[in-house]
């Protein structure tokens, strides 16, 4: 399975890479959000701009990347939160999509589809075995049979180290 831009990876990489998004100006504009217990950073959620090439129009279009929960707090519906607050935050800021590269059993319960089926390539390459693991979501209707083509990445996330397996 793909391992989703950060699934698996060391905490510090996860890190590394969120603090390297939020310096970097090819991101915004993103939404972060934090989920805190006692006061301690226990959970957090990045959305960075993405731009989908092929597509004569301007499409405000964001990735979901880096998802993580520290393991004391994993199983308790935090992460699923985070993405529902950021999507909600995401809808009201006018953005049309949401990509993700990740579980395909996690997150469709959150309202991704197959991005591939829909005429969306990843920033590189995704294994057929692996296809509904790349995934996407419209905040606003009508926006998908009007659009196609390939999604690039800030910066910092178009690296392929954060794209295979």
């Amino acid at each position: 399975m793909i391992k989703a831009a950060f699934a698996g990876k060391p905490g510090l990489e996860v890190a590394d890479l969120a603090a390297s998004l939020t310096k970097d100006p090819t991101a915004a504009p993103l939404v972060s959000l934090v989920a805190l217990a006692d006061d301690r950073v226990v959970g957090q959620v990045l959305f960075t701009r993405v731009r989908i090439e092929g597509h004569g129009a301007d499409v405000a279009a964001s990735i979901l990347a880096p998802l993580s929960v520290h393991p004391d707090f994993q199983g308790r519906g935090i992460g699923g939160r985070l993405i529902e607050r950021g999507l909600k935050e995401l809808k009201e800021a006018g953005q049309e999509l949401v990509f993700v590269l990740g579980h395909p059993g996690y997150y469709p319960r959150y309202g991704f589809v197959p991005a591939g089926a829909r005429g969306f390539s990843a920033p590189y390459p995704i294994p057929d075995r692996n296809a509904d693991a790349w995934m996407v979501q419209a905040l606003q209707p009508g926006i998908m049979p009007r659009v196609q083509g390939r999604v690039s990445c800030a910066d910092s996330l178009n690296d392929p180290r954060h794209w295979r397996e």
